[in-house]
């Protein structure tokens, strides 16, 4: 781990995450900038890595023990996604650990238990990857506008339509995928089911998008032409999927952000590495208050942002509401992630954007996050309507 002080967050853990730490940073230790830049730059999933997090136990983190998973709560995957990140792994190491937890959500809630048999043992083993297509081209942050279509068709169902920005769907045999059964009526969301369907090549093309982040692992589109879905595939009940679908977006909010404060410490960690070791004028720059309260301020906001993560991940364990918890902490953690790369590549000057010194990728990743998995802005509008009591303007 990058961490300059590392000591300071253990100190926040009790002893059974801390021991789950620890070995996380054992698995994490083989796997060092070097790596991550290689498989970025090839664009190369990093099949080894995830190898290793198989061979640990580790790819279902909060699936139970009874499905293959490790059966952790919020607060011990959240520690394990910090881990991941702030090693220097970043989005590339993280999205194959959190994928079979945000996919999968709504299948260990609503899904038949035949169904979760069927494919949780293998998610967890790593045998089978999987990916989740919500996302397409026209709809955007406006899920009901979705036109992905699943009609029936002899003793099951097909599926025509596009997604897009479906990550890791190059690697994934299986998908959780978000459709239309039936016209919107009264609610605009009613009429989209939930199903696990199999990538099959025949009646689904992969168009990987080359685009600025995490390269080691491809987001792509998806284009369905009448591809065969089994009747047994329906995760819940139909018509009702993109409720099902609310079920994962606290906990993704709350995970992806402990993921954000990883990245942002490993881009502090590096940036205050530089200020004490690069001379200039006879002394360290980091002597410099230009150089040395940006990377304090950063360090700060980081701070506060995992207090926020933590905060979301316990209410989660307990079965509290956490929908403010959760938006806050992705919105807080994201600021302070980006404030630390900026000041990670600013202290490097041109260095900075040097393949070589890794904090373009940090910050690459940083400006993504402001994005996705949901928009700063869209993470205001639900504190200022649901926090707030404001009206809705949409």
């Amino acid at each position: 781990m990058l961490e300059s002080n590392p000591d300071s967050v253990d100190a926040e853990y009790d002893e059974t995450t801390l021991s789950i730490v620890h070995a996380i940073r054992e698995v994490c230790k083989d796997f060092d900038d070097g790596y991550w830049s290689d498989c970025d730059e090839a664009k190369r999933y990093p099949a080894q890595f995830v190898k290793a997090l198989a061979s640990g136990g580790w790819l279902g983190l909060i699936i139970s023990t009874e499905y293959g998973g490790t059966g952790l709560g919020h607060v011990q995957a959240a520690a394990v996604l910090h881990e991941v990140a702030a090693s220097g792994a970043g989005l590339s190491g993280c999205i194959p650990l959190h994928m079979p937890m945000f996919a999968t959500a709504s299948l260990v809630a609503y899904g038949a238990e035949s169904l979760q048999r069927q494919f949780l043992p293998g998610i967890c083993s790593g045998e089978r990857t999987i990916c989740f297509a919500v996302t397409e081209p026209e709809a955007g942050s406006d899920t009901s506008q979705i036109k992905t279509r699943v009609v029936p068709k002899g003793d099951g169902w097909s599926v025509s339509g596009q997604k897009v920005f479906i990550t890791q769907a190059l690697e994934a045999q299986s998908c959780v995928l978000l459709a239309r059964t039936a016209p919107a009526r009264a609610d605009r969301f009613d009429g989209l089911s939930l199903f696990l369907v199999d990538l099959d090549d025949r009646f689904v093309e992969r168009r990987s998008i080359a685009k600025m982040p995490h390269n080691a692992v491809a987001s792509c589109e998806l284009f369905f032409s009448d591809l065969p879905i089994p009747r047994d595939r329906l995760i819940g009940e139909e018509g009702k999927g993109f409720y099902h679908v609310l079920k994962s977006l606290n906990s993704e909010r709350a995970l992806i952000s402990a993921e954000i404060v990883g990245l942002g410490r490993a881009a502090l960690a590096r940036g205050v590495n530089y200020a004490k070791a690069r001379q200039v004028f006879g002394r360290a720059i980091g002597a410099n208050q230009s150089i040395s309260h940006p990377l304090a301020r950063a360090s700060a906001m980081l701070s506060a942002s995992w207090l926020c993560v933590m905060d979301a991940a316990r209410r989660i364990d307990h079965g509290q509401e956490a929908g403010a918890a959760s938006n806050t902490a992705k919105y807080v953690s994201a600021e302070a992630c980006y404030a630390a790369a900026d000041a990670a590549l600013q202290v490097h000057g041109g260095m900075g954007v040097a393949k070589e010194f890794h904090v373009e990728r940090y910050f690459r990743e940083a400006r993504f996050l402001r994005i996705a998995p949901i928009s700063q802005e869209m993470t205001l509008n639900y504190l200022a309507q649901t926090v707030l009591g404001l009206p809705r303007s949409y």
